[in-house]
């Protein structure tokens, strides 16, 4: 027996309905303000300018080239990873300012016989980030360290700047997602 209120889709309707909710999820995702990067950070639509500041050396003990090692170092991963463009404003849309406050050489793991078997290198930089546009959370005074471990028979002379091409970029990264990944 026939019914009076079947419906029978044709090969168009039944193409429009599939259409329409792609649509409407690419319409309520084209509105968002959310910008998505591959490296998971998470930069305001709106920031155009960052000015990462000279980190300056104030620890005791220090390698002369670290500070500027530091600041190229984090330069460089932000302009790679991000649209921003680096300023000498001061009122940049992003501002880092930071010290390294510690820089030493210590035991790591000693021998049985009271005499060090593996030494470590350890860095510190104290950074404050403000954020001057969207929700202008940056943080005051953060510490970041890194450290790196290395046979104590040679001296820290012959492996220091190995290591620092080990931290620095461990830094970096520490920086840059704490700035951008907030984590």
């Amino acid at each position: 027996m026939f019914n009076k209120y079947q419906f029978t889709f044709t090969v168009p309707m039944a193409k429009l309905l599939g259409i329409v909710p792609v649509a409407l999820l690419f319409g309520m995702l084209s509105g968002c303000t959310i910008k998505y990067t591959a490296n998971g950070a998470s930069i305001d639509p709106e920031a155009k300018t960052v000015n990462v500041h000279f980190i300056e050396n104030r620890a005791p003990n220090n390698n002369p080239t670290l500070g500027q090692k530091l600041t190229e170092g984090l330069r460089q991963k932000i302009l790679a990873q991000t649209k921003l463009t680096q300023t000498n404003e001061a009122r940049a849309d992003y501002d880092f300012k930071g010290t390294i406050t510690g820089y030493s050489f210590s035991n790591a793991a000693v021998t049985q016989i009271d005499k060090p078997a593996t030494a470590r290198l350890t860095v510190t930089v104290n950074i404050t980030f403000t954020k001057r546009i969207g929700d202008k959370k940056g943080f005051q005074q953060q510490s970041f360290t890194r450290s790196a471990d290395f046979d104590a028979q040679k001296t820290p002379s012959e492996v220091e700047d190995g290591l620092l091409r080990t931290i620095i970029p461990q830094l970096v990264d520490d920086i840059f997602n704490r700035a951008y990944a907030n984590w």
